[in-house]
């Protein structure tokens, strides 16, 4: 079954998203592999070997100068445009504190790319949740071309047991914020990204109630999905959850046997792993 991975990070050394010692000591204890880069041949190479389309997303430069961030980004819309076959597009966090400068430059990547870039929010690694007004720059020009935003949920892994979780609050990342903001941006195409824990019943509310939200499910292992999640994916949200991975946190091949696990028949899988993301982002479903 081919895949569209609507969230994964880079497997370089260059993007790779972990970069401290003590953020990489924590990938075996959170996510349960170990840190291993890939050169960038040997990854676009897993990638089509997996069947996979994937999003990629440089989650660390959002804590970068500007400056340091803009080298980030040619690195990535470079790697794009080579492998345009395998990475479909690029997620970009810049820090909202940039302000104009910030926006000139998802602009300036949107035009640049030849695939898809969007926005990214962490409300909790930003320091806003959601709907803060800080974003409001970013979402009109995310809506003025059309391009939806992904906003992360649920909790955070990133900074979990370090002093302070790393100074993230969780809470910022609760689904009420994502449903505030699809209320007073009718018009903007809202993802919702991870497992919602220890949400997860209002974020299945908000996907129930806002049309213009959806929903992707990375960074976790399928088996530990809710019960409720388990129960609506083939029902009440068949058409609106997609597949994230979360590589290289995750392997492909770990996290497709732990989906089908689920006991989920393949009418339900072929939604999640590419039809529901075809339809959301005008694609046509690969054979």
């Amino acid at each position: 079954m081919k895949i569209f991975d609507v969230h994964s990070h880079w497997g370089t050394r260059r993007g790779y998203p972990l970069r401290t010692e003590a953020e990489l000591a924590q990938q075996k204890r959170v996510w349960n592999s170990e840190p291993r880069y890939q050169s960038e041949e040997e990854m676009t190479d897993y990638f089509r070997a997996q069947g996979v389309r994937v999003i990629l997303d440089l989650g660390f430069t959002k804590y970068l100068p500007l400056d340091e961030v803009r080298a980030h980004h040619d690195y990535a819309l470079e790697m794009q445009a080579r492998h345009a076959d395998v990475i479909f597009g690029l997620w970009l966090q810049i820090h909202p504190s940039n302000a104009d400068a910030g926006v000139r430059e998802l602009e300036r990547c949107m035009r640049s790319c030849k695939g898809f870039v969007g926005y990214m929010v962490v409300g909790a690694g930003l320091g806003h949740p959601c709907d803060d007004p800080i974003y409001a720059p970013y979402y009109d020009v995310s809506e003025a071309a059309q391009r939806p935003v992904m906003v992360l949920v649920g909790y955070n892994g990133g900074g979990a047991g370090l002093p302070g979780g790393g100074g993230m609050i969780l809470d910022h990342c609760h689904p009420r914020f994502v449903d505030a903001l699809a209320a007073r941006r009718p018009n903007l195409t809202i993802i919702a990204g991870r497992p919602a824990w220890p949400w997860q019943d209002e974020m299945i509310a908000v996907l129930l109630h806002k049309p213009n939200v959806w929903y992707e499910l990375h960074g976790w292992s399928p088996k530990y999905f809710t019960d409720a999640l388990k129960r609506e994916i083939p029902r009440r949200l068949k058409s609106r959850v997609m597949f994230g991975a979360d590589y290289p946190l995750f392997t492909y091949e770990r996290l497709t046997a732990e989906w089908r696990a689920l006991g989920y028949d393949d009418a339900v899988l072929e939604q999640v792993m590419q039809g529901n993301a075809a339809r959301l982002f005008g694609l046509a479903k690969a054979a």
